[in-house]
């Protein structure tokens, strides 16, 4: 499948997605309606948004500029492999295992 490139399905899509996400949100308030639960709710869709924020623009631009993410899953993909490859690299077979903080540390 390719990608999407109609600016016109676009932002249908986006629409689609503020109207689900308002939708749940409604029901949510409707089924709890205080201000408790009002307040978690926006904290809990403001936290997603930074995060989603960070796995798409301030890796990209920040950390890995050669890396180009196509979803979420691409991402922890994208993270599970650089562990992967940093653990890799510092764990080779003639490699000693790092001492902990406490015998690093001169007395």
């Amino acid at each position: 499948m390719s990608d999407i490139t109609s600016p016109a399905i676009l932002y249908l899509k986006a629409g689609l997605f503020v109207l689900g996400g308002s939708m749940a949100a409604g029901l949510l308030l409707l089924d709890s309606p205080s201000l408790r639960t009002a307040v978690l709710l926006s904290l809990s869709v403001w936290c997603f948004a930074r995060a989603y924020y960070f796995a798409f623009y301030v890796v990209q631009h920040y950390i890995d500029d050669s890396y180009r993410f196509a979803g979420l899953l691409d991402f922890t993909r994208y993270v599970l492999e650089r562990r992967s490859r940093r653990n890799t690299d510092s764990s080779g077979p003639t490699s000693n295992p790092s001492p902990s903080r406490s015998e690093s540390t001169p007395s």
